[in-house]
């Protein structure tokens, strides 16, 4: 994993279709104006029907407070715009650990994790690969297979205009970074708050 930042206008490389696109194109707007961003919709029929939102900030936390803050903000507009014609359960997420890789920004930030990643088209004679994330670029990433069958390539070059599906695979590493990238976070919003403070109080004593 790099030290880049996640970036907040990096686009979405891995997009919804039918009526997940239609309330993706409806929520994503307003997540925006949190100052979070969209990673993934999915409408199940799950407990009847379940709309998944799954949303973080910019820096990649996402806590309990800032999923209200997401379900607030999108309950009336998806209400007014009803893309779904059955009743459904709203249920607002983050990522978690072993998490969708979605933007370029993922894949930079992810670098040297393990993750099952699927493919639209054929590379190196199959769609769908596991391995480390390796040699992010512009418009693609290698995946080092952790388990190569026999005479099988150990390296593909998967182009991002390719990519179907991607996702990490929870393993002891991941979680230690999750939590050490938790902890910065948290630190971070902590040494905010605490700096807001002081500008207040310097302000009232004026």
């Amino acid at each position: 994993m790099t030290d880049e930042p996640a970036m907040p206008n990096d686009p979405r490389l891995v997009i919804e279709t039918g009526v997940d696109a239609r309330i993706a194109e409806i929520v994503e707007p307003v997540i925006e104006s949190l100052d979070m961003r969209l990673v993934r919709v999915r409408l199940s029929g799950q407990n009847g029907f379940t709309l998944q939102i799954m949303a973080e900030r910019n820096d990649g936390s996402m806590n309990v407070e800032d999923c209200e803050a997401v379900s607030r903000a999108i309950s009336p507009v998806l209400d007014v715009e009803d893309p779904v014609e059955k009743a459904y359960h709203l249920e607002i997420s983050s990522p978690g650990i072993d998490r969708p890789l979605v933007r370029r920004s993922d894949f930079i930030r992810w670098e040297g994790h393990l993750a099952r990643c699927d493919a639209s088209v054929l590379i190196n004679g199959r769609k769908r690969f596991r391995g480390f994330i390796r040699d992010v670029t512009e418009t693609g990433f290698s995946v080092e297979r952790d388990q190569p069958a026999y005479g099988e390539e150990n390296l593909a070059v998967i182009p991002f205009s390719a990519l179907a599906e991607a996702k990490l695979v929870l393993t002891d590493e991941l979680v230690r970074e999750s939590l050490r990238a938790d902890k910065a976070a948290k630190a971070a919003l902590a040494d905010n708050e605490n700096t807001t403070g002081e500008s207040e109080d310097n302000g009232d004593s004026a």
